[in-house]
């Protein structure tokens, strides 16, 4: 699996970690019925799972559960839009997710 993180993006994901912390792309099933049906989500936490793995990306590390990575391509762009001011999970085929809020889960 591949990420190609866009500048604006890179620029948002940096200035959102500035306190450290774990990059990770989840695949959130919680009330999506079942395991087939979730969205990607962003999370800032503050370890590491016993079964993630780091994503290839051109230069922010990311993290993701290997169990979910088959809900997601091969190769995608993760871009960030100052107009609805939230990032945007990409494919070649299609918009993943175009709404992604990352949320910082390293206070709790």
């Amino acid at each position: 699996m591949e990420i190609n993180i866009t500048e604006a993006a890179a620029r948002k994901i940096q200035e959102k970690t500035q306190n450290g912390g774990y990059l990770k792309l989840l695949y959130d099933i919680d009330g999506c019925g079942c395991a087939v049906n979730g969205v990607a989500v962003l999370s800032l936490e503050r370890d590491l799972d016993n079964d993630e793995v780091e994503i290839q990306t051109n230069g922010v590390p990311l993290y993701i559960q290997k169990s979910r990575s088959v809900f997601f391509d091969e190769k995608m762009t993760l871009d960030f839009s100052s107009v609805s001011n939230c990032f945007q999970l990409k494919s070649p085929g299609e918009i993943l997710n175009g709404r992604i809020s990352l949320i910082d889960r390293t206070k709790v």
